[in-house]
């Protein structure tokens, strides 16, 4: 487990010593510091989980210094020491962003408690925070079904779970590379700290920067207000970075610098910060073909491939699928009040005699299109329209126009991945008249 960082701010040798040794005995990592500029620069570049600090410095006091502090990063606990206590200094501290006011000298066990007791609720609000920001929908286990190939991938999971190092998770689009991912948090021991994600695909090179590594006030021109990195969020906690090989080669050095040094740079600033993440990355790509062709570092990819989990496609485990649809049948049917939705035998047949080319996103997509437009309790296989055509031929001249508007919404919703919303935009209608289609065409079949 992630050792609780400490800074420790005081001009005196002597108590920095003591303090330092005894906090060190109990479990903590302590950074020192003994001025107000050298607490700052610090406070920046260690990301102490709290700060202990002596009221009067050589170069100011705590009151001047709390406010620095606090616009940095409002989030860490700061205590203040003192010789000279009082009532209004106590409340002065408090009212600046002190949460602890002590006089010295501290019974050293006692600071010990106050540390701990700070530390655990900053992380209490970490979880709150990361709790909120999850999504509503369910999310699958990502080990459902018996077959060998997925039996194969719990016990490597489970093996790497607790690990520090970075972890690939490869397979193919629509597997569950995510859903791994989240479990791999969730089951190891930073599952009590953040797990952010962010989808490399989604961005362009310039706002890829951004939201990982975050900027200064000022470092380009919409830049208003300093911004903190999905990597300064993530810290001691776990980052995700989905589709790592769609990443610019212009942003791959910076991360490499991260996971080597636990060290980055805002955009706009000139001081390192320091960050302790564990990374876990995926791709639908071959990284090692990628990086023999120069499209991805291949320093990186030695790098963020030390434990490697491959997600094995859907058709390859087709035993599994009844499990996944039951799974997901009883999800949507308590979703919508209407008890738990079945499958007719020639439905199941269907489903595993299917090629899945989206995997599991697509079964998910199958079936709850069945379950909306269909309003049984149990589904057969006329229920069912698969997502995407295995042989795209081209529309026939003897085909009647109704034919031709079935194939062609056919085809683009398989392009849509099955999103009844997009497919409609895409074919200038709207929602509502393209569910009448598709539940029209299954009340009468293929």
């Amino acid at each position: 487990m992630t050792r609780t960082r400490i800074l420790l701010v005081d001009d005196e040798p002597g108590v920095r010593l003591g303090m330092k040794g005894y906090l060190t005995q109990h479990g903590f990592d302590v950074d020192e510091a003994t001025s107000v500029a050298e607490a700052q620069e610090g406070f920046r570049s260690h990301r102490p989980d709290v700060a202990v600090i002596d009221y009067r410095l050589p170069d100011g006091t705590a009151l001047e210094l709390l406010p620095r502090l606090k616009e940095i990063d409002a989030a860490v606990p700061l205590v203040v020491l003192t010789g000279h206590g009082s009532i209004e200094l106590a409340v002065q501290a408090v009212k600046e962003g002190a949460e602890q006011f002590l006089t010295k000298p501290v019974e050293l066990a006692v600071l010990k408690v106050v540390l701990e007791r700070l530390v655990s609720q900053r992380r209490e609000r970490q979880r709150h925070a990361a709790d909120r920001s999850r999504t509503a929908r369910s999310r699958v286990d990502p080990f459902l079904g018996d077959s060998a190939a997925i039996r194969a991938l719990r016990d490597q999971a489970e093996r790497v779970r607790d690990s520090d190092s970075p972890v690939l998770v490869t397979g193919e689009t629509g597997s569950g590379k995510s859903v791994l991912a989240r479990w791999l948090h969730e089951g190891g021991s930073r599952k009590d700290a953040p797990f952010v994600d962010l989808n490399c695909a989604a961005l362009s090179k310039d706002l890829l920067d951004s939201e990982l590594f975050g900027h200064e006030k000022g470092a380009f021109t919409s830049a208003v207000a300093a911004k903190q990195g999905l990597l300064e969020v993530a810290d001691r906690g776990t980052l995700f970075l989905d589709e790592i090989g769609d990443m610019d080669v212009a942003v791959q050095p910076k991360l490499l610098k991260v996971l080597e040094e636990k060290r980055f740079r805002r955009l706009g600033d000139v001081k390192d910060r320091r960050v302790d993440v564990r990374l876990v990355a995926a791709t639908h790509q071959d990284l090692s073909l990628a990086s023999r062709e120069k499209r991805f570092r291949s320093d990186l990819y030695f790098r963020i491939s030390t434990l490697i989990l491959h997600v094995p496609a859907l058709r390859e485990r087709a035993e599994d699928v009844p499990v996944l649809a039951r799974h997901f049948l009883a999800e949507m049917g308590g979703a919508r009040g209407r008890g738990q939705v079945e499958l007719e035998p020639d439905a199941e047949k269907a489903l595993m005699t299917y090629g899945w080319p989206g995997n599991i996103r697509e079964l998910r997509n199958v079936l709850e299109r069945a379950v909306l437009l269909s309003g049984a309790s149990r589904l057969s296989r006329g229920d069912l329209r698969f997502e995407s055509i295995p042989h795209e031929e081209p529309l026939g001249e003897d085909l009647t126009l109704e034919e031709l508007e079935r194939r062609h919404i056919e085809r683009v919703m398989a392009r849509e991945g099955g999103h009844v919303e997009r497919a409609a935009t895409k074919l200038g209608i709207s929602r509502s008249s393209l569910y009448a289609k598709l539940k029209g065409w299954q009340h009468r079949g293929p």
